[in-house]
């Protein structure tokens, strides 16, 4: 496959093609490490959510940052636990705060909340989060920011958290995406933004089948 430059210059013709090279690295590490567990699960804990490849996570930080920099962001906004590296990963390249729900009451989490319901589609388990009014506010954009997106509880709740606090949201960036339970393709639409540094449309105990996103397909043109 060859990469036309003609209808760029050459820093943004090197920029386009690193991005590429990105997206591809980030879906073979899915296609090498990945592992298939019973109820449509995939575990990356190898280099995401456990052990943590740190080149590869802050290189998605930058892409994040990147697809949202026209978008005056004052607040990345994710949930504990596994999303929160992540998220450190685009407030850094942001260079802007990170703000993450807790799923559980603890004693430094007082005062005026914001709150919602999230069902756990992994953990099958319905969590109250909340995160501390002071720390979102009207005068914000929030970018969300989580490491997987499947039916889109987690959003959908984070959603309802930057509503609460009456600021304005800028959209969702996620990792990876399981394209094919529907959550990140409902959320669209309903005129949410959603970016997904990866796609699974299809996934088997021996097979995944990633979605080929327009921005990569115009930029290996």
């Amino acid at each position: 496959m060859t990469h036309n430059c003609n209808n760029y210059n050459i820093k943004e013709c090197f920029k386009s093609l690193k991005e590429v090279v990105f997206i591809r690295e980030l879906e073979q590490r899915i296609l090498s490490e990945g592992q298939v567990l019973p109820g449509e699960v995939l575990k990356v804990g190898s280099f995401l959510n456990q052990q943590i490849d740190t080149k590869l996570l802050m290189d998605m930080g930058e892409e994040i940052a990147r697809l949202f920099k026209s978008n005056n962001v004052t607040k990345v906004l994710t949930i504990e636990s596994s999303g929160i590296a992540i998220a450190y990963a685009a407030g850094l390249a942001m260079g802007i705060p990170i703000v993450f729900a807790k799923k559980h009451s603890t004693s430094n989490l007082s005062g005026d909340l914001l709150t919602s319901k999230v069902f756990s589609y992994t953990h099958q388990q319905t969590y109250d989060v909340a995160v501390s009014a002071d720390y979102i506010t009207k005068d914000d954009t929030v970018l969300i920011v989580d490491d997987f997106l499947a039916k889109g509880n987690a959003l959908a709740g984070l959603i309802e958290i930057v509503g609460k606090a009456g600021a304005k949201l800028a959209g969702c960036a996620i990792a990876i995406e399981k394209g094919f339970q529907g959550g990140g393709d409902a959320l669209r639409a309903k005129g949410i933004r959603v970016e997904s540094l990866a796609i699974i449309d299809k996934m088997t105990d021996d097979s995944l089948e990633f979605r080929v996103q327009q921005q990569q397909q115009q930029q290996l043109q």
